[in-house]
């Protein structure tokens, strides 16, 4: 029997150990020996009867559990068995919440707890009431907003969306059915000062002269995030963006640097799936080059990366709030997000963009194909082969010997270097054919 998950051995008892229990209920069980050393040899402990009735009683005070301590034997040694079940509701010692990890208990502190705490209590951050707010204090124009969104959307009755805010409020789970106190998702979305409540509940914009940080202007965006939306994507398009200036025939075109469509999916995803417990804003950054989207959300468990751009079921970190923009037809569809932002990327002939996970979720745009293979390190001789699959939608054999000048076995060898980028396509021979990977384009 070795120290592991659900076993911990101990010399002596410690009223501290009560903490380890709080670690072991909180997980997934288990069983902590007084009387047994490191290397799990039973040393026996002197006051064992004695603690037989002391530790279910601390343990049922301090913590307000049950637990069976029994009392075990080895060579003449007594020692004491504590096996503790695990809970469903989150236990906490003298305020301090305790997870058994491996073989080592951990305090959950800020996010982690946070999280824990949600999961135990089947409940969403943003579901949890909040007594101090009332439904006067909201803002006329948000709500307005919302009701005039919606109409158009023909996702909310017309009844609810003219009877009183307190009716559509509770028709959008708003209001907490037991308490009947707003819910944080009402006060973010619809309070002219959600940061009263919830800190860091704004976005952040700034323009970068480089990548070193230096950093020219910016602005922040404040009040409820049901008028965040219009005034961020407004300020990026008038003040942010740089527009490529066209003509058909004698009609003038401004085509911004980044799809629009990909920008407003972003910001949307950021303030469904941001962790706003996190007190850290919304960050879009700004650059020659690219344009970064971070939020200090995290992916639902047991999702990857590369399942955001597969077809798949919505899980937002905040249902409430992304429910709330979906009636107001700012989420066009459900899980359908990122499928959004690849066509507009498609159509802007680009490559998808960089997700990564830093302290949060970051999503990276683009201005062009080179720009963004020189910054992730492509070999030079790599990328007209990659720029000319993303122009063309496909990119051959024949053509990678094109646009090389080499033999036919070289660009053979010249693909199998390229299976980050590219998605062999087709039967072996004439038949075959690679798409940028990610990308939804045919061949032609």
């Amino acid at each position: 029997m070795n120290e592991n998950q659900n076993i911990e051995w101990k010399e002596n008892w410690r009223d501290e150990y009560l903490k380890w229990i709080c670690g072991f209920a909180n997980a997934m069980g288990g069983k902590l020996y007084i009387g047994m050393d490191d290397s799990g040899k039973v040393v026996g402990v002197a006051d064992a009867s004695k603690l037989l009735e002391d530790i279910p009683n601390k343990v049922r005070d301090v913590l307000g559990i049950v637990v069976d301590v029994n009392l075990l034997e080895e060579n003449g040694q007594k020692y004491l068995e504590i096996d503790v079940p695990p809970y469903s509701n989150p236990i906490n010692y003298k305020g301090q919440y305790h997870y058994r990890t491996g073989s080592t208990k951990q305090e959950l502190k800020g996010t982690a707890l946070n999280q824990f705490i949600l999961q135990r209590t089947g409940k969403h951050w943003d579901e949890f009431p909040i007594e101090r707010a009332q439904i006067e204090e909201l803002s006329v124009n948000a709500l307005n907003r919302f009701r005039k969104e919606a109409a158009r959307s023909g996702r909310v009755d017309k009844g609810v969306l003219n009877d009183t805010t307190e009716h559509l409020l509770s028709d959008l789970r708003l209001i907490d059915d037991d308490t009947r106190h707003l819910t944080r998702a009402a006060l973010l979305l619809f309070h002219p000062e959600p940061e009263r409540f919830v800190n860091g509940a704004y976005i952040k914009i700034g323009f970068f002269r480089d990548d070193k940080g230096n950093l020219e202007f910016q602005d922040e965006i404040h009040g409820p995030l049901m008028e965040q939306v219009d005034k961020a994507i407004d300020l990026i398009k008038t003040k942010y963006l740089i527009y490529r200036i066209s003509y058909e025939g004698i009609s003038r075109r401004e085509t911004p640097q980044f799809p629009l469509e990909a920008l407003r999916e972003s910001l949307m995803n950021s303030i469904a799936h941001k962790d706003y417990a996190s007190a850290v804003p919304i960050q879009i950054s700004v650059f020659p080059d690219h344009i970064t989207f971070w939020n200090a959300g995290q992916l639902p468990e047991n999702w990857t990366m590369e399942r955001l751009f597969e077809s798949h079921p919505s899980s937002p970190y905040n249902p409430l709030i992304a429910n709330a923009f979906f009636r107001s037809g700012d989420i066009e569809s459900w899980g359908r997000g990122y499928k959004r932002i690849m066509d507009a990327i498609e159509e802007y002939k680009l490559l998808p963009p960089i997700l990564e996970m830093l302290n949060g979720l970051m999503i990276t745009y683009y201005t062009d194909v080179r720009s963004q293979l020189a910054a992730q390190n492509v070999e030079e001789k790599y990328i007209p082969i990659i720029e000319y699959a993303v122009k063309n939608g496909s990119v051959t054999n024949s053509d990678v010997q094109n646009i090389l000048g080499i033999s036919k076995s070289t660009a053979s060898r010249v693909f199998q270097q390229l299976t980050d980028w590219l998605d062999i396509q087709g039967t072996t021979g004439k038949g075959t054919y690679y798409i940028v990977k990610g990308s939804q384009r045919v061949h032609k």
